[in-house]
């Protein structure tokens, strides 16, 4: 992982989208060379063809981001395939439109066909040689200062990062109780060997250790030549965690990061459950200076113009449908709790029945809703119920990327039960957010913690690059139902 605009981004997702692009600007210089020495006619100028290249790069990533190609959720290698596929027809068809404003519509073709031909045999190199540079990259290896629950769900998220190569050596204990808990439910390691202090898990070959605190941290670093070390501890005053032997480390160059900061880094969500007010006040981020809110009012205004054009007939169409399936109004008005804790009207095309809450009681939305009616199901699940919230956006009441906002029944009982609630109300909630595109469809009290540590993230870290970056991948989770 490494910053750009204050967001954790990904090295092999940026190493990946940098080499898709190479490879479909060289694809387009090596067609255009081809055509050339058969003489084909209406041939572009060098600079024609550096332009043609770029635009030929750009719009590819484009579709391959579209496409969920660069997302950190996990995708089978067919679905892989065809989704790359589509993509690259998509993107080489945008191309062509572009080019036949400089070339002959014949010569167009054959450019983009021998591109398209280049770029698919190599994908197949490029691919599999990021495999293997994945492969053979040199592993991480992590201490992790802690034996209880927080220390094996750390092992457990370290094991299941796809595109980063970690290796937990082992575990440093904070006091006399070498395991706190049962590490078989905790972290899916079965056995501990007290005589090695080492633990074994199923199929796996050398095993994280449970060293003895009669050696240093600053010992086990030099002698397992450990490459960062992750305090997996909540409460880190009383002496348990050695801060003298983790400033040497730290001092010698060895990253040291709290629960808080690796969850950010590595999953890009901020943890509630160990979160302190100190880190949040003495953190990076919550940037929210009059540069960056007039930036962000320009650039939803431009776009949700833009949008509510694009979208004006499929609104057209949703209206009529949600008119003849059910007998109700049209648009359904509710209140939501925005920017400061005031009150808005949201607006959404209604996707239940009139009588959904007729005992006046406020209840989570929930899959297969009883309430919903047909139309109801398909505009919720391809989000086209939320289009109406343009206009809340225009307005300024919403932004296109925030928090979701929520009733005001449900932020009252939410601020009791969630630590730090009232900070997603430091922002204007959004029609789309990063919890949304994040973490799947949710009706209940430990979904709403979940999306909440995604928004705490945001609100954290928010950029008008995090806005892009949202809004491309909203596309994606629409288009393939990532978010249901």
């Amino acid at each position: 992982m490494f910053m750009m605009f204050r967001h954790h981004v990904s090295v092999a997702a940026f190493t990946a989208m940098l080499a898709d692009m190479v490879l479909c600007f060289v694809a387009v210089v090596l067609a255009a060379s081809t055509l050339e020495g058969a003489r084909a006619s209406y041939p572009l100028q060098l600079y024609q063809v550096v332009l043609s290249g770029a635009h030929f790069a750009l719009i590819i990533s484009l579709m391959y981001s579209f496409a969920g190609l660069y997302r950190p959720t996990p995708i089978a290698l067919l679905t892989k395939a065809w989704r790359t596929v589509i993509a690259l027809v998509v993107g080489s068809y945008l191309t062509y439109l572009m080019l036949l404003i400089v070339a002959e519509p014949e010569y167009v073709k054959l450019l983009i066909g021998s591109a398209l031909m280049y770029s698919l045999v190599g994908l197949v190199f490029v691919r599999g040689a990021l495999y293997f540079l994945h492969r053979v990259a040199s592993t991480q290896r992590v201490l992790i200062v802690g034996t209880g629950p927080e220390a094996y769900a750390v092992a457990g998220d370290l094991k299941a990062l796809k595109r980063a190569s970690n290796s937990v050596i082992g575990f440093y204990p904070t006091n006399d109780a070498a395991v706190q808990g049962n590490p078989q439910a905790l972290g899916g390691f079965s056995i501990y060997d007290s005589a090695y202090h080492s633990l074994e898990g199923p199929g796996q070959g050398a095993s994280p250790k449970i060293f003895s605190r009669e050696a240093s941290i600053e010992e086990l670093v030099e002698r397992h030549r450990i490459d960062q070390i992750i305090v997996a501890e909540r409460e880190q005053r009383g002496g348990g965690v050695p801060m003298d032997q983790l400033l040497a480390c730290r001092i010698r160059g060895i990253p040291v990061v709290d629960l808080a900061g690796f969850y950010e880094r590595a999953k890009s969500e901020v943890p509630i459950d160990s979160l302190k007010a100190s880190w949040l006040v003495y953190g990076h981020g919550f940037v929210q200076g009059r540069a960056r809110q007039i930036a962000k009012r320009i650039f939803d205004v431009v776009c949700s113009s833009v949008l509510l054009v694009l979208a004006s007939p499929v609104m057209l169409l949703a209206a009529i449908a949600v008119k003849l399936d059910s007998p109700g109004p049209l648009i359904y008005r509710q209140e939501r709790v925005g920017l400061g804790g005031r009150i808005f009207w949201c607006l959404k095309f209604r996707s239940m029945r009139t009588d959904a809450e007729k005992d006046g009681v406020a209840r989570w939305a929930a899959k297969n809703d009883s309430r919903i009616t047909r139309i109801g199901a398909f505009i919720r699940k391809t989000r086209i119920d939320e289009l109406p919230q343009l206009f809340s956006v225009l307005r300024g009441e919403m932004s296109l990327v925030g928090p979701r906002p929520e009733r005001p029944s449900f932020v009252a009982q939410l601020k009791e039960q969630i630590p730090f609630y009232d900070v997603r109300h430091s922002v204007k909630p959004g029609v789309t957010g990063w919890a949304q595109v994040r973490y799947s469809y949710g009706a209940s009290l430990e979904d709403a913690r979940r999306k909440h540590q995604f928004d705490l993230y945001y609100v954290k870290n928010n950029s008008l690059f995090l806005d892009l970056l949202v809004l491309i991948e909203t596309v994606s989770v629409v288009l393939f139902r990532e978010g249901q």
